[in-house]
């Protein structure tokens, strides 16, 4: 078996193992039926979706030519450290950590630090599209979440709501 594109059948393989493991996390949760949805439905439904995705890229990358195989280029690590760094350190704004003393932070603050490691990710950081995107992103959250949702969780750092 001759795999004629690197890119496409890795990403196949990724879509389908990611695929299969909501659906597996959905078998712990009552599916329903289709009127009337549980909540492992949805994530069912989305795996079994991504692993036939997955399945259809494979399947083409084993059968379509590509002109030069689309190798696998070199690893990105700096976007992937700075991404995930960038989740991690949202969510720990979000709720705060007790284990170090870190207070909640709220979502506000959260947003700005995710946007700011985030974009330190780029070849390139822009700080005044940085403080555009994070105050677009900050007010547009606060109102989908906050208002719209009425989600309760915290939205200013703890320490000026006490």
């Amino acid at each position: 078996m001759n795999i004629k594109s690197q890119k496409d059948f890795f990403s196949g393989l990724m879509f389908m193992v990611v695929g299969v493991g909501f659906a597996w996390g959905a078998s712990g949760y009552t599916i329903g039926t289709g009127a009337r949805m549980g909540p492992g439905y949805f994530p069912l439904a989305l795996g079994v979706l991504l692993t036939v995705l997955g399945g259809v890229i494979t399947f083409k990358a084993l059968v379509v030519e590509t002109f030069d195989g689309d190798k696998i280029g070199a690893f990105a690590w700096k976007p992937l450290v700075f991404i995930i760094l960038a989740n991690l350190v949202f969510g720990a704004m979000i709720g705060g950590l007790p284990r170090i003393h870190l207070p909640p932070m709220g979502l506000i603050a959260g947003i700005y630090a995710l946007t700011f490691i985030a974009c330190l990710a780029g070849d390139r950081f822009n700080l005044k599209e940085a403080i555009v995107l994070a105050t677009i992103l900050a007010v547009m959250s606060y109102f989908a979440f906050i208002k719209l949702l009425n989600l309760q969780f915290p939205v200013w750092p703890a320490f000026l709501t006490a």
